[in-house]
């Protein structure tokens, strides 16, 4: 660990790290900071302040990356610890990006990215459509599902498309196009968790809606499989009462929207595992 706490230590981080990313032309940065506070203590404090070197850690890292967004303004930066430990809101400020957990698994990401949700925007999420059989898990997860799932965040893929068959490849060329044009609805829309991703055992499903409440966007996973499965009725939320919506691929059925918040959705019967769908919720005008 080098003591971030002293000036000449972030003049040397700088000089050098800055000649990289200029050589580099550098454009993207993940900043990995792994390595926990051990044997705390700083030779620029006398014993006695020695309790400050945590707290004074913190105000260098932010007075080093005060500098490198100044000199750099066009580089995006991702924070990113084990466990989140290193995403707090002051780092926000300036790494607007947040990697959650190399744990990629899709289905363990609804846990993941429920709880980050509670405290950090959708949009500065890092999530990502990863290879199935995943590589933490061994869980085998369809490519419909990953997206869907990564789709709550920053949206990408680390995956070696190589190795992808032809129908995947073609998969992801249409949830990109899906993803560019839910974007503006995604990440400034409001974000509603329909379920508690830590208490669920049949299906996980979260919502955005737009500011005028006219267009909404509701995902779903299925957790299990079952034979002769009950059906799960879905609540939305956000909408206006007195609106009337049409469910996108759903036909020409019209709805109110106090239809869909109280009476709610009827899921869909799945088979298979881990299956996942999506709605778009669109306003219609009644004459």
């Amino acid at each position: 660990m080098l003591d971030i706490t002293r000036e000449e230590v972030r003049e040397y981080l700088f000089t050098e790290i800055s000649a990289v990313l200029k050589e580099g032309e550098i454009d993207y940065v993940k900043w990995d900071m792994n390595r926990n506070l051990s044997d705390v203590w700083s030779k620029a404090l006398p014993k006695e302040r020695q309790g400050e070197v945590y707290h004074r850690y913190v105000l260098g890292v932010y007075a080093l990356m005060e500098r490198f967004v100044a000199a750099f303004p066009d580089i995006l930066w991702e924070s990113c610890s084990g466990g989140g430990g290193r995403f707090d809101a002051g780092i926000l400020y300036y790494m607007p990006q947040i990697w959650c957990s190399d744990n990629t698994d899709a289905i363990e990401r609804l846990q993941i990215q429920y709880g980050t949700s509670f405290g950090y925007p959708i949009s500065s999420m890092g999530s990502h459509v990863s290879a199935s059989p995943n590589i933490q898990t061994g869980r085998s997860t369809p490519i419909q599902t990953r997206a869907v799932t990564a789709m709550a965040g920053s949206f990408g893929y680390e995956l070696d498309v190589r190795k992808l068959g032809k129908e995947e490849r073609e998969a992801i060329k249409e949830q990109i196009r899906e993803f560019q044009q839910m974007y503006p609805l995604i990440h400034y829309g409001d974000y509603y968790r329909l379920t508690n991703a830590q208490q669920d055992r049949e299906f996980t499903a979260w919502q955005f809606v737009d500011e005028t409440k006219s267009e909404s966007l509701v995902f779903v996973v299925m957790l299990r499989a079952r034979s002769n499965s009950p059906f799960f009725r879905l609540r939305i939320r956000g909408l206006k009462e007195d609106g009337f919506y049409r469910i996108a691929e759903g036909g020409e059925e019209v709805y109110e929207g106090r239809a869909l918040m109280y009476g709610g959705i009827l899921l869909p019967i799945v088979k298979g595992d881990y299956q996942s769908m999506k709605f778009w919720i669109q306003s219609v005008n009644i004459d």
